[in-house]
């Protein structure tokens, strides 16, 4: 599965490169002004490269079955059964193929940071995880750790010190903050370098949230 991307280039041949993924439904063009506030804010750390891929049309169970943008299925009931593994582990090949194709364009692994919000954000923390090379770093915007039960012994040592930042609104009604409270709980007691950032926002984002991001970024990529 080839997935089409944006891409917004700050200046030629970038070394540090920024992928988002969209929540279910959007597509890649709806980060597109979040990618204008952090090329502003990070100007002088040279050449980025954004890639904002759009996930495949597919059905999706919850909405009866409309075919829509989505990283994976979602089944109208509660537990563990809830996320669709097998969609999730098709996009999870999908993203790393687009993350190797970065690779083959120049852009080291260690100078390549994923980010998500919502399904995006599932499928950051469970491809970042996994991927085998070592990353800058993963961002997890109003989401969930999927498959927990799978992700120690699945996360590849190229990544067991990759920092995550995880951020959620306190009044967000369509992933709870208990999930996301979850995912920074689980990745703590793993020993994962993470960071909770909250705030008082709905299932969306935020000018504070953006300026924290640009913020963890720089340390990220400085330190690479």
């Amino acid at each position: 599965m080839m997935l089409d991307a944006l891409e917004y280039e700050t200046g030629p041949q970038p070394q540090r490169c920024l992928i988002i993924l969209h929540g279910l439904g959007a597509d890649g063009s709806d980060f597109e002004p979040v990618c204008q506030m952090l090329a502003r804010d990070l100007a002088d750390l040279g050449p980025l490269r954004f890639v904002l891929p759009s996930a495949p049309v597919m059905p999706v169970s919850i909405n009866g079955g409309y075919r829509m943008r989505a990283w994976y299925d979602i089944r109208p009931t509660t537990g563990p059964e809830r996320e669709d593994a097998l969609t999730m582990r098709a996009s999870l090949q999908a993203i790393h193929a687009l993350m190797d194709t970065e690779v083959a364009r120049g852009v080291p692994a260690d100078g390549i940071v994923l980010m998500g919000f919502s399904q995006g954000c599932a499928m950051t923390l469970l491809a970042g995880l996994r991927y085998p090379h070592t990353l800058a770093g993963l961002v997890g915007l109003s989401g969930y750790l999927p498959l927990p039960e799978t992700t120690e012994a699945e996360r590849h040592p190229a990544n067991v010190r990759t920092p995550v930042f995880i951020g959620h609104g306190d009044a967000d009604g369509v992933v709870p903050t208990v999930r996301g409270q979850q995912a920074y709980a689980v990745l703590r007691q793993l020993g994962q370098p993470v960071e909770w950032h909250e705030y008082p926002i709905d299932h969306s984002v935020c000018e504070d949230e953006i300026d924290d991001i640009a913020a963890w970024l720089r340390r990220a990529w400085s330190s690479t």
